[in-house]
Parts: structure tokens; C-alpha cells; sequence
């Protein structure tokens, strides 16, 4: 098949986000696809050096055409810049004839905006990485633009989330009329090899403050992760154990940087400290491994998210304490990542860990390629939505 990954790999030019598009097309690839990289999301690019959105999208196609060329798909992607309408890559005429004459299209995390396409693709995915948020405004949201996209996000065939657990015990996402099917991230399992070296005698984890408002549904806040954390603030006065947060400033700057210190807590700026995928990488594969909370709403709304940042960790043979959403019903907690829902739990997760450190090495590295392996991932999704 020729399959077309959407996604904001140039918009966001970071880490973390550059890995959590990638290993799509790497996945699709892997069972013999012809898979093309297209980001047209209407957004004006964002400049990450001078912090601001600008009508000059060089950085952004430089760094995209850098990163398809080192993952072999240099001569398959394309950029349009939404602030002048210009393509780049392999241009217009090759854009238009894969969303008209494509046989997949492989919408990630509501990406692809496609305002003035003639849409003839056999498919169209839509995969939900922000669960509770995705679905509450689908059915909130009023301006025409959002009434506009709540229609194309209806119009596609089959709809995946990381929401694991929406239908499913005490789950309060609404489903927005949708039938969701669920997936998680796919992990390009060369590119994170089990690390058997010895690591820095830390427990890192890369996260944002805040990364927009909280929303409402049914009368009750959800909320971000600067939220949560205020339930965890005091645990490095807990446990021996060193926390590194490599750590956004969040939605206005908000973090109380100072306050996190004085608790104790060691917080890096993501910047400095991995400013690209290669120093993503670096920072968890030199982690003895990930200690996490996540968004307030995936939590409040026991969504069944788990993160793709540690599905990452686990590749490499790093376990993970990372707070429960729900997750647990689905993959398996105990050997290689532990759930904790309070502080005691997290103390315990976190001496567990150290005290049997190969173990739930060998564990984290068996649940990356039971359930997170990219070509078996990209097979499910296939198979989910009767590609197979």
C-alpha cells in the first residue's frame, strides 16, 4: 500500500516529538510499505530558536529534510508552510496526489488539517494521542474552524486512541460518538537497543508543566500535569533516590522552578539538555530509569493512557514507576514498570526497582517487544481497521 503519516515533526522540531512520528513510517515500512511523510497542519511554523511563530519556515524544512534523510525517506516527505500556502519536499503536485490516490491515510494526533484537498485515499486513520481532551472537545468546542475539524476528524473510516481503557471501567471520556478502537505508540526497536552499561544513579523522566488550559466536562476541571504533580512535589524528601525532571516551563512559564528545587527535586532545562533526537535518546538510554505522573485529565479520567516516552524507556531496558490511568488493566504492572497512585506507592515502586534492578531490566525490554515493537503495532492498526 502507499500510506501517507501525517504529523507536526517540523512544526515542533524537538526530541521527543521527532520519535513519536518517525516510528510510524518506520513501522509501515517494516512490513513493506511505500510510506510518505506529509505535515500540512495550517499552522504558521514555529521557530524553536527564536521561541515564537514566524512566516519563515527554513528551520523547520531544514530540519525535517535532515531527519528524513537519516531514517532513509529523503526523497518522501513534504512540508507546507501554513503561513504562505508553499510546498516543499516533493512538492504540491506529489501532495495532492497522495491524499487524492493514496491507499491509507494516517492521521496522528489530529495532525492533518487537509483544508483544501480533494480527499480520494482509499482510508483515513485518525489515532488520538490526547485522551479526554480529543473527545471533550469534539463536543465543545464552537468556533466554525473547530466545527470544521470536528467534522473531518468524524469523516475518517476508523478512529484508534491511546485511551486503553474509554468503554471500560470507570472511564469518564466521553466517546463523542465515535467508535474508538485502541493502539499505543510503536517503537522502532533498532534504534533503542537494550542497554546493558551502567547508568547514571538517577530516575529522570521529560515532561511540560502545563501544556494549555485545563477543560471542563460535566462540571469537573481536567487538568495538566502541573496539576498532579502537586500531589508528588514532596517526594524526593521520601526516598535516597536522585529525580532528574528534564522539564518545560509550561503555558505561560508557570513552573515554580524555585519551590521544585528546594523540595529537592533536580530540574533540567529540555533545551540544554536534549535539544534533539539523538540527545532525547541519550538522556533516557543514561537514566537508570523513569519516574512519571501524568496529565490530571488522563488520570482523573481514568483514560488507560501510558506514555510513548516510556514505552521509549522500556526498549531500552529501563524501568519505569509511572502513575496509573488506568493502564494497568492492559499491560501488565509488577516486572519492568510499576503503577503507584500515591506517594507511598511511588517510595516503594522506586526501592522495588533498585533492589531487583536486572530483573525488571530484562522485564522493561520483554514488554517493549510484546507490545510496543513497531512493525507489530502498525500490523495491529491494519488489522483493527480490516487492512490487513
Amino acid at each position: 500500500m502507499r500510506i501517507v503519516v501525517t504529523g507536526l515533526l517540523a512544526q515542533y522540531a524537538f526530541g521527543g516529538v521527532t520519535w513519536d512520528y518517525i516510528q510510524y513510517l518506520l513501522g509501515f515500512r517494516a512490513l513493506g510499505h511505500d510510506v510518505w511523510y506529509l505535515e500540512d497542519s495550517g499552522s504558521w511554523p514555529y521557530d524553536p530558536i527564536q521561541q515564537t511563530l514566524t512566516e519563515d519556515c527554513t528551520y523547520n524544512v531544514n530540519y525535517l529534510g535532515g531527519m528524513m534523510a537519516e531514517f532513509g525517506f529523503q526523497d518522501r516527505w513534504i512540508y507546507r508552510n501554513g503561513a504562505d500556502g508553499k510546498f516543499h519536499g516533493a512538492g504540491e503536485v506529489a501532495a495532492r496526489d497522495l491524499i487524492k490516490n493514496g491507499d491509507l491515510l494516517v492521521n496522528v494526533s489530529s495532525a492533518g488539517w487537509l483544508a483544501d484537498y480533494e480527499l480520494g485515499v482509499k482510508h483515513q486513520m485518525f489515532i488520538d494521542g490526547d485522551p479526554m481532551f480529543t473527545q471533550v472537545n469534539l463536543l465543545t468546542l464552537s468556533t466554525q474552524k473547530a466545527l470544521d475539524y470536528a467534522a473531518r476528524v468524524r469523516a475518517h473510516d476508523s478512529h484508534f486512541t491511546f485511551g486503553l481503557n474509554i468503554g471500560g471501567p470507570g472511564c469518564l471520556v466521553p466517546d463523542a460518538g465515535i467508535r474508538w478502537k485502541k493502539t499505543v505508540q510503536p517503537i522502532a526497536l533498532d534504534y533503542w537497543p537494550f542497554q546493558d552499561q551502567e547508568p547514571l544513579d538517577r530516575f529522570t523522566t521529560v515532561m511540560n508543566w502545563a501544556s494549555y488550559l485545563p477543560i471542563t466536562w460535566e462540571g469537573k476541571p481536567y487538568g495538566q500535569k502541573d496539576l498532579e504533580f502537586q500531589k508528588f512535589k514532596l517526594l524526593p524528601q521520601c526516598t535516597p533516590q536522585n529525580l532528574e525532571m528534564a522539564m518545560g516551563e509550561g503555558l505561560n512559564l508557570t513552573r515554580p522552578t524555585a519551590e521544585l528545587r528546594s523540595l529537592g527535586w533536580t530540574i533540567l532545562e529540555p533545551k540544554e539538555v536534549l535539544p534533539d533526537h539523538r540527545t532525547y535518546r541519550d538522556f533516557l538510554r543514561t537514566s537508570k530509569a523513569e519516574w512519571s505522573i501524568a496529565k490530571h485529565g488522563y488520570v482523573a479520567a481514568r483514560t488507560g493512557w501510558f506514555s510513548c516516552r516510556t514505552a521509549c524507556y522500556l526498549a531500552l531496558g529501563r524501568p519505569a514507576v509511572v502513575q496509573e490511568t488506568g493502564w494497568s488493566d492492559y499491560i501488565p504492572a509488577g516486572e519492568g514498570v510499576l503503577a503507584f497512585s500515591t506517594v507511598e506507592q511511588a517510595v516503594e515502586a522506586i526501592a522495588d526497582i533498585n533492589e531487583h534492578y536486572a530483573e525488571h531490566q530484562a522485564a522493561a525490554r520483554a514488554l517493549a517487544v510484546q507490545y510496543f515493537e513497531a512493525k507489530k503495532v502498525c500490523a495491529d492498526l491494519l488489522a483493527q481497521a480490516g487492512l490487513a
